[in-house]
């Protein structure tokens, strides 16, 4: 070899061995895991599931690895903690409150009608015991591990054929919803049905629904309910806060090292976090979109939110005689919510008049 190629292979070498000193090994996933989902796409898909699959994998150097599965893949999409459970899928993102047939408790952690503002939600989840709460009634009640992944403020009320604005337009009105507002609505003369998200835009276009309720401002820009129904109304009381559900098999759970546990919480908390901010951001941009779009905003009285509220809390105090569970869980947050009564006085400040 001459002097030259001598020099170069050296060189060359040398790169290689300052390359393998700063980058991290490559290493084969140890756990790989498929993640049922209740969704088609859209934000829970993309800031959620998906987020999470990639954050674990980041965090833990791909010692973890998630395989993401569209709603339906690997099991009904409203049945995820059974696909779960099963051990269909090592692990799943879904709605708890879509299990609320087996019992109401899930609801209270999902949020509905009677539930907090989400800045409320997060602090009770985690600073004022909920987290421990949720695992320990996920568990008791299916065997499963479970811990927020994804929270929403709160949602848009309906996306609407009809004008709604009192609640005598609630009666009859067919409308797509799940969890609690399906009986609450339904006292108030409403005509509730509940469908996977994948099925709401053709059953609104058909007409088969005149409205469905689905997630926040931002979050329905992608399901595109603007272009087949006229009326956005605001706010989401049915819904003020929806913190959604990382489910993990307890036996895949079970092969994690302590810290590859810790990096899952990690993970699931980091997501939950920036969806919020996500959404939050994105929601502020979204009613300049749906004027764009030729929709006409409805926004609720404060008369008609605070019969909403109170009934919700009716249906909640009826929930709690026979339900422990449902009721030492919101007992909980009713004590939480108190606890912030005066928290516009010292948290928000006036901000000047709008020109």
């Amino acid at each position: 070899m001459s002097y030259v190629k001598r020099i170069s292979a050296l060189g060359a070498a040398a790169v290689l061995a300052a390359v393998s000193l700063t980058t991290s090994p490559v290493q084969a996933a140890e756990h790989e895991w498929k993640m049922a989902t209740s969704w088609g796409g859209g934000p829970l898909m993309d800031i959620g599931a998906k987020a999470f699959a990639e954050k674990i994998k980041f965090l833990t150097d791909g010692r973890i690895e998630v395989q993401v599965f569209t709603g339906g893949t690997l099991g009904k999409a409203l049945n995820v903690s059974e696909t779960v459970k099963n051990g269909i899928a090592q692990a799943g993102h879904t709605w708890m409150g879509y299990d609320w047939g087996k019992d109401k408790t899930a609801v209270v952690f999902g949020g509905f009608a009677g539930s907090m503002d989400s800045e409320r939600m997060l602090h009770w989840i985690y600073e004022g015991g909920g987290l421990q709460m949720w695992r320990d009634f996920r568990m008791e009640e299916d065997g499963v591990v479970s811990m927020p992944l994804f929270i929403r403020t709160a949602e848009a009320f309906l996306h609407s054929r009809k004008p709604v604005r009192t609640m005598d337009d609630l009666k009859g009105l067919k409308l797509r919803t799940a969890g609690a507002w399906l009986e609450i609505s339904k006292s108030m003369g409403a005509a509730p049905v509940t469908t996977p998200g994948a099925e709401v835009y053709t059953a609104l276009e058909r007409g088969t629904i005149d409205a469905t309720e689905w997630g926040t401002l931002y979050e329905n820009i992608s399901s595109g309910f603007h272009k087949v129904a006229k009326y956005v109304i605001i706010p989401g009381v049915h819904q003020p806060v929806a913190p959604f559900e990382l489910i993990i098999n307890k036996d895949a759970w079970a092969k994690l090292s302590d810290r590859d546990k810790k990096l899952v919480d990690e993970a699931a908390k980091m997501v939950t976090f920036e969806s919020w901010t996500k959404i939050g951001d994105e929601d502020a941009k979204a009613l300049n979109f749906y004027r764009s779009q030729g929709n006409e905003i409805i926004e609720l009285s404060v008369d008609v939110q605070q019969k909403v509220k109170k009934a919700a809390m009716e249906w909640a105090a009826v929930q709690s005689k026979d339900n422990p569970w449902f009721k030492k869980a919101y007992d909980s947050q009713l004590a939480y919510e108190e606890l912030w009564k005066d928290a516009a006085r010292y948290r928000n400040v006036a901000s000047a008049p709008s020109k």
